[in-house]
């Protein structure tokens, strides 16, 4: 019998792996489905703020009884995924609580902290679920999070609140064996909580007490590898991928806008059409300006998309959103996500990607959307995982323009008095001072 769990268990082990690499793996292409970007300077200052922002959650503290109970939760995820070392262990080696009579006393004091986080998570996830569904904030309520999305967030709470109510059930179900005098459950003293649980079972069956903690016991790993493979299925994802896209975050100013080298060109071209003539190749390439799809757009941008933890922040700071305008940036990144995704189906059917005539610019992201920006940096800002979701925008956004030339009547009116007055005023350069004659 112990045989037959030992060999189930190292198959769900290495399926679970296997099921995991392979989406990652699928992920990673579809990050690098965008355009290279050398983002390799200031490794110190990177190093820095991946600690701040993605370790040390530096922008949730702005919020601090959210930040608390958010920290709690991943501090939770983080340090009591330590105790799954022991139990994979347990599980291929046959053995039970292996690292208990190396640790001693300590063994004690680590599953106590353990079982600390653990309330404390259970806590905080029934708090964001009363949050999300009874209290119904507006960043949770919004449109954005119809369907798929709302129930998402939903799910991972309730999972965690089931994986914490298992592993203490299975302390307490190991405790009271203790009591019992049960030969197979070494006693290793009572724990903080589970202990005090194990006195509603200890009066009950042996044969049933076993059935109970062997049964939380899987539910509880296979859980956690349930959980695992789920992760790149959903936000949540954002627990792994918020340590690289903090450390590549962008560190010039938010103010600070960068330009495409085509498109300076373009203008000084404009401006001095006589070096457009000097160039011999100018006039025969064919440019490009922004982006009409997830190919035309960084790297960096597909990261930021999975990154992007759906918490609205960035949509509630938002001055064009809080006055009625179609634009959300949250969705601008779950839409970016939604073509990436998309377009891997589209890879796996035809063996490389063929021309669905659906780029992300119009079919995901509206012209309407883009247009409401008013370049403000607030979702950038606001962001607690360091993603740029202007930096699609404005990438979209030059498209539109420059591509399409798909302006509103006065955006146009304004680029021809750049174009012919050199200001966007309907000034000839020889009358703009004029004013200053009437000046004594």
């Amino acid at each position: 019998m112990q045989m037959f769990q030992q060999i189930a268990f190292i198959l769900l082990v290495a399926f679970a792996i296997f099921l995991f690499g392979r989406k990652v793996k699928e992920i990673k292409s579809n990050i690098n489905l965008g355009k290279e970007q050398d983002i390799s300077d200031h490794k110190a200052e990177r190093w820095k703020t991946m600690l701040l922002l993605a370790f040390g959650q530096k922008k949730m503290f702005r919020y601090p009884l959210v930040a608390v109970l958010h920290f709690i939760i991943y501090a939770g995820f983080i340090i009591i995924n330590i105790e799954i070392l022991e139990i994979v262990l347990d599980g291929l080696l046959g053995t039970h609580r292996l690292f208990a009579a190396t640790l001693g006393g300590f063994y004690t004091f680590v599953i106590d902290f353990f079982e600390i986080l653990a309330v404390g998570v259970l806590v905080s996830c029934v708090v964001f679920l009363i949050r999300r569904n009874m209290l119904k904030l507006k960043r949770f309520i919004d449109n954005d999070l119809d369907g798929w999305p709302r129930t998402d967030a939903n799910l991972i709470l309730i999972t965690e609140i089931i994986l914490m109510g298992l592993f203490l059930t299975m302390n307490a179900a190991d405790r009271a064996l203790q009591l019992q005098g049960n030969p197979h459950y070494a006693d290793h003293g009572s724990f903080i909580f589970s202990g005090w649980l194990s006195l509603f079972l200890v009066s009950i069956r042996p044969s049933t007490l076993v059935g109970i903690e062997r049964t939380c016991w899987w539910l509880h790993i296979t859980g956690i590898f349930a959980f695992l493979n789920y992760l790149p299925y959903s936000k949540h994802f954002h627990i792994l991928l918020a340590f690289p896209n903090t450390y590549y975050k962008r560190l010039i100013p938010k103010g600070e806008m960068i330009n495409m080298k085509n498109v300076e060109q373009e203008v000084h071209y404009m401006f001095e059409p006589e070096l457009a003539t000097a160039n011999g190749d100018a006039q025969t390439q064919t440019q490009s300006f922004g982006a009409r799809d997830i190919f035309d757009l960084t790297w960096k941008n597909l990261m930021d998309a999975y990154t992007c933890t759906e918490c609205g922040r960035c949509t509630a700071a938002c001055p064009a959103h809080q006055t009625g305008k179609l634009l959300s940036p949250r969705k601008i990144m779950m839409d970016t996500r939604d073509r990436m995704q998309d377009v891997r189906k589209n890879i796996k059917l035809n063996g490389s990607f063929k021309n669905d005539e659906k780029p992300l610019l119009h079919n995901y992201i509206t012209a309407e959307e883009l247009r409401a920006c008013t370049s403000c940096n607030a979702c950038v800002q606001e962001c607690p995982v360091g993603i740029n979701p202007l930096d699609i925008i404005f990438s979209l956004r030059r498209a539109l323009i420059m591509e399409e030339s798909n302006a509103p009547a006065e955006w146009n009116a304004m680029f021809s008095n750049i174009e012919n007055n050199f200001a966007p005023w309907k000034f000839s350069p020889d009358d703009r001072d004029k004013w200053a004659t009437e000046m004594e």
